[in-house]
């Protein structure tokens, strides 16, 4: 349970209702001009673009590029928040007069990050200028070679640096040593709108960025960066126009979903948009994604969103089967601080949900390993106590290439070196995680009865979105809520769903991946749960979403 608001806070914020003041106090938000920007999250949280390092000379040399007609190459990512990145810079800069491309590498045939041989095929096409998103910054070989066979790279990237960084034209990224600008959360396609703003406004077209914000919502939702400060700024204005006029492929995708129109929102694009988009990389080629954001074909936007949810369901099915030996292997191991996975069959491109699922299960890091004869990958994910980038980072002569943040990182090395590489992180995360309490908690907002939720309770909550990752959805807790009926639900009796009643009002509920534990169902339950609107057969309930519960004391 979080701490109460102190008397002053209530004081100086006497114009919120209680239950929002507590809010906002539990996300951090101390002065009274933090709470006014949080709530209108409006231009004012918008940072200068040349505050970035490097902007000056980035701007300069793509508007060389642009006004010599020279053509430009923008390097991306598979995952949404690069697939996003390369569909703003090329969507953008084209609007400029541009000639430019995209180039995003195959997640299983090439790997992440920029990589020599991609650089030189672009360079033979007549590539002068290339411009990464949401990678480069580790590539220190890479740009080096590319440079002495003539090509330019402008590096924007969102990735935790490395002590040397690469000899580019130029490094735009806010997490650089020494980097003055305000807000280091950018994600990928964040960068790049940042450099996009730039070069607009230095030509008097900043108004024509709205078409393009949009898509750095989508990235900025789907890397799971922190919806604070700027962010929330970019998404809740595209959210705002994903809502009024969706380009064609995400009404697609929304239609094909089974999504109403209209209502999209952070949670809709975490848990329905950005997995689709996400699919084609993981399973194939990620460039179907692109397409669908970029095309202006109705039926092309049709046939790629039926193609992304086909492959979004195999996706599904692969990690539910991934998930369940990765777990046996595991247990077969002994849960240890540091859980590692590896095998010759694992699917690289689910890697990362696999090691994802195991974190929320056993609250450990975990790296998900895919073994090769001579070579292998793996993905990381990590918990608030223990820096996985870190942890490469002190392993890095082991590595051949390695690169994320402190939550989720990716690595490749030789697979003779991979024994001492779990060796060496195993050690790492026993000396870290010594004492810790690894066991996951949930932050509980305020304790509330049932009776409390109604009326505009939902409605006055909701000033504070988007939610996310630094502003969840307020979570409270409800003691001695009596149970009127409750049953599995869904495959394999996976979910638990309630009918609940406290002081005269009732309420359904749901308890999602806790189908285990219908014998622990008492007559009197106290929960933790929060707030949701259930979309069905175009009919919206709220309902409660129940993350634990124990028999009432």
């Amino acid at each position: 349970m979080l701490p109460p608001v102190p008397h002053q806070y209530l004081v100086g914020n006497s114009s919120i209702p209680p239950l929002i003041t507590q809010l906002l106090f539990n996300r951090g938000l101390k002065e009274t001009a933090q709470v006014t920007s949080f709530l209108n999250a409006d231009e004012s949280l918008s940072n200068d673009p040349l505050l970035l390092t490097d902007m000056h000379q980035a701007v300069a040399r793509i508007y060389q590029a642009l006004l010599s007609g020279e053509p430009i190459a923008i390097y991306g990512d598979y995952d949404a928040d690069g697939i996003t990145a390369t569909a703003l810079l090329v969507q953008g800069l084209s609007t400029l007069g541009g000639t430019v491309i995209p180039y995003i590498p195959h997640r299983l045939t090439e790997g992440y990050g920029l990589k020599t041989t991609a650089l030189e095929n672009l360079r033979q096409q007549g590539i002068g200028l290339v411009v990464t998103v949401d990678c480069g910054i580790t590539s220190l070989s890479e740009v080096k070679k590319a440079r002495r066979a003539g090509l330019d790279i402008v590096i924007t990237d969102h990735h935790t640096p490395l002590p040397e960084t690469p000899p580019a034209a130029a490094i735009i990224n806010p997490k650089l040593a020494g980097s003055t600008y305000p807000f280091t959360e950018l994600t990928g396609v964040g960068v790049a709108f940042k450099l996009l703003q730039a070069l607009y406004q230095s030509v008097g077209r900043e108004g024509q960025l709205e078409e393009l914000v949009d898509l750095a919502a989508l990235g900025t939702v789907a890397d799971m960066s922190p919806l604070l400060g700027e962010n929330r700024y970019l998404v809740k204005e595209g959210l705002t126009l994903m809502n009024r006029s969706p380009r064609l492929g995400i009404r697609a995708l929304i239609e094909q979903a089974g999504l109403s129109g209209g209502s999209l929102d952070a949670e809709c694009i975490s848990w329905v948009i950005a997995p689709r988009l996400n699919a084609a990389g993981r399973l194939e080629h990620a460039m179907a994604s692109y397409k669908l954001l970029m095309t202006n074909s109705p039926a092309e936007a049709s046939r790629l969103a039926r193609w992304l949810e086909q492959k979004n369901a195999e996706r599904q099915r692969l990690t539910a089967n991934t998930v369940a030996r990765a777990r046996q292997q595991v247990l077969s191991q002994g849960i240890s601080p540091l859980l590692v996975a590896s095998d010759g069959d694992y699917f690289l491109g689910i890697a990362g949900l696999v090691a994802s699922r195991l974190v929320e299960e056993y609250y450990r890091p975990t790296v998900v390993v895919r073994t090769g004869e001579k070579v292998s990958s793996g993905s990381c994910r990590s918990i608030p106590e223990f820096n996985i980038i870190a942890a490469l980072t002190e392993s890095r002569h082991l590595l051949s290439q390695f690169g994320g943040h402190s939550q989720a990182a990716g690595f490749t090395l030789p697979t003779r070196n991979l024994p001492r590489l779990e060796e060496t992180l195993l050690k790492f995360a026993t000396d870290q995680l010594r004492g810790a309490d690894l066991r996951p908690a949930l932050d509980i907002d305020a304790e509330v009865t049932l009776p409390d939720l109604g009326g505009d309770t939902f409605q006055m909550t909701q000033q504070l979105a988007p939610f996310g990752r630094g502003n969840p959805v307020p979570t409270y807790l409800s003691r001695r809520v009596e149970v009127m009926d409750c049953r599995t639900m869904g495959n394999g009796g996976e979910h638990l769903r309630f009918r609940l009643t406290q002081g005269g009002t009732k309420w359904d509920g749901v308890a999602f991946r806790l189908g285990n534990y219908l014998a622990d169902v008492a007559p009197a339950l106290d929960i933790v749960y929060n707030l949701e609107i259930d979309r069905w057969r175009g009919k919206e309930t709220l309902r409660l979403n129940i993350m634990d519960f124990a028999p009432a004391g």
